[in-house]
């Protein structure tokens, strides 16, 4: 589907080594023409004699992406049955969210909850009014958490005092500063610059302007 052609152009530019497996011989024929980098097999993926001849056991990653949630999970717990490589797990449905985070199937991708995130992140940014833009946002540990990155673009009350003086909310890390490309583990006496890029982890809903980590 689109996205393993959008995944596959992302890795043909990081130069790394890539077959893609699809049942459909004109899908892999458009295939061929659009990926020159990758190696297009024409083939069932769920056929494990043909995994094996591909050499699962020696992939370092595998990406389960049919368009049917039983598959990528059969798939999956078979790569990890075969080898030590990476796994990744495309899953639509998320309706037994429990059961599918119980079993080995790496970095489960839901693209529903990707698309909201994006949504969200956007919205966000859109009610912004301090100049502080929240740049991503992601969603942790179940849900339970979120890691946003804030670009400081104007002075605010965080800036310029040390992070042992600021009444942050509890719950909230200051986990990175990446100040003109080089990366700050924050300390007590480490502050926040205009111009920086703040990675914030917190279980903390809402948050839509970096001076919302202060009590």
């Amino acid at each position: 589907g689109r996205l393993t052609v959008y995944l596959a152009k992302a890795l043909a530019g990081a130069k790394i080594k890539m077959k893609i497996i699809e049942r459909d011989e004109e899908r892999c024929r458009l295939l061929s023409e659009l990926l020159p980098e990758a190696m297009i097999i024409h083939g069932d993926g769920s056929d494990q004699q043909l995994l094996l001849e591909e050499g699962i056991r020696q992939t370092e990653a595998f990406a389960s992406l049919t368009g049917f949630d039983e598959e990528n999970i059969m798939l999956s717990l078979y790569a990890a049955s075969q080898s030590k490589a990476k796994l990744i797990t495309k899953v639509n449905k998320i309706a037994f969210e429990n059961v599918i985070n119980s079993l080995n199937l790496g970095s489960v991708i839901y693209p529903k909850m990707l698309t909201a995130d994006i949504i969200l992140q956007y919205v966000r940014a859109m009610q912004n009014s301090m100049g502080s833009n929240i740049e991503t946002l992601y969603k942790i540990v179940a849900d339970k958490a979120e890691a946003l990155e804030f670009r400081v673009r104007e002075t605010s009350p965080v800036v310029g005092i040390a992070l042992e003086n600021l009444r942050t909310k509890d719950n909230l890390l200051v986990a990175c500063i990446n100040r003109n490309g080089k990366f700050i583990t924050p300390r007590g006496k480490d502050t926040i610059q205009v111009g920086d890029t703040v990675i914030i982890v917190t279980t903390h809903t809402g948050l839509n302007d970096l001076k919302d980590i202060l009590k």
